[in-house]
């Protein structure tokens, strides 16, 4: 139980922050208070901040189960992967080896946290 948690916060956090991206891209606008029917009706902006609270909470639940540690290092290097894979793929955003090696370092250091001495 304690994993799937974690796996439902990585979705929702990475679910959030790209919905929030697709919230500011034209013809959207970031929500103002001059125009509040243009930040009413910006769904990908409403659904990304519930998506957020949501994550919010699968992680505090997920903390009741396992270490700080563990939990913040794997949500870290979970959201980093899926939210830059989703970047490139929705948004065709550049990437290069960097972008790549970077991307493998943060999960390798997550997993080099989260291994248990024999």
């Amino acid at each position: 139980m304690k994993w799937l948690l974690l796996l439902l916060s990585v979705i929702a956090n990475s679910a959030a922050n790209l919905l929030i991206k697709l919230s500011v891209m034209p013809p959207r606008q970031f929500p103002n208070l001059t125009d509040p029917k243009t930040a009413l009706t910006n769904w990908p902006f409403w659904l990304g901040l519930a998506l957020y609270g949501g994550a919010l909470l699968l992680y505090t639940a997920a903390l009741t189960r396992l270490p700080l540690m563990v939990a913040y290092s794997l949500i870290t290097a979970g959201a980093a992967a899926t939210i830059s894979i989703g970047s490139i793929l929705l948004f065709d955003e550049p990437y290069s080896w960097n972008t790549m090696a970077g991307l493998l370092l943060i999960i390798a250091g997550a997993m080099l946290v989260n291994i248990r001495p024999a």
